[in-house]
């Protein structure tokens, strides 16, 4: 077995699916509140080979290769204003918590809200924002606009009308995605985010934590990293070539 090769060859591999990612990563890049996904190879080393003979063939351990991770990356994007009452940008760590279409509870960090046709106060998808005691109905009779505190707190005309929830999790990075900047907390409890850490800004919103530029020049580095592993194939396959011419040549 050409180790060399096979090393190459999931060079490739990877670099597809860094590819892959960097074009997501890409395409939403203009959406509010949207979280990047960061990639990387894991490094294998001397020490994970400790009881492993146990289990498997010295040949099998000898040919493993690092894999291909990624992760999604929660820094926060710049705040920018947008003039319009019904925005908002969280500042700080936390996520919005919505009812999801089959009843179930998503979290986001875009904060993109309009009143849905029934006047209850939801993201650009229609998604109801959940407060403290359930969706946070607005009175489509009331022409005064919406405010809403740091806290959270939303009133219209000096009405209070309910406590957009802030949630937060221990571990972020185990949230998985479920599209459109929409996450599935799976076995995790959402607690209520830190008043101290964490807080809103009205008339405004999150951008992403990637720009084109940045993503451009990552595409970049991975076409390069493609091809200088394409070009290390085409060398082992001629080696291999005149390797065999010789020894035919012999006999």
């Amino acid at each position: 077995m050409n180790v060399s090769l096979f090393q190459a060859a999931a060079a490739l591999e990877a670099n597809m699916q860094r590819q892959q990612m960097i074009a997501e990563n890409l395409a939403a890049s203009s959406v509010p509140g949207f979280k990047k996904r960061d990639m990387a190879f894991s490094a294998v080393q001397a020490k994970m080979f400790n009881g492993a003979l146990d289990e498997a063939s010295k040949r099998e351990l000898q040919f493993l290769m690092p894999s291909f991770q990624s992760h999604v990356n929660f820094s926060q994007g710049t705040l920018q204003p947008t003039g319009v009452s019904s925005d908002i940008a969280i500042d700080g760590p936390g996520f919005l918590a919505v009812q999801g279409q089959n009843g179930q509870t998503h979290f986001t960090r875009d904060g993109t809200l309009r009143p849905n046709r029934d006047g209850v106060l939801s993201t650009k998808e229609g998604l109801p924002v959940l407060g403290i005691g359930g969706p946070i109905q607005l009175d489509p009779n009331n022409a005064n606009p919406i405010s809403i505190s740091t806290g959270g707190d939303v009133s219209q005309g000096g009405l209070p009308l309910g406590r957009i929830r802030l949630v937060n999790f221990d571990e972020p990075s185990k949230l998985q995605s479920v599209g459109n900047g929409y996450f599935s907390a799976g076995t995790m409890t959402a607690r209520e985010a830190d008043p101290a850490k964490t807080s809103l800004r009205q008339g405004f919103l999150e951008g992403a934590n990637t720009t084109p530029m940045q993503e451009m020049a990552e595409l970049m580095q991975t076409i390069r990293h493609f091809e200088a592993n394409q070009r290390l194939m085409q060398m082992h396959d001629d080696r291999t070539g005149k390797i065999i011419q010789e020894l035919t040549s012999t006999n």
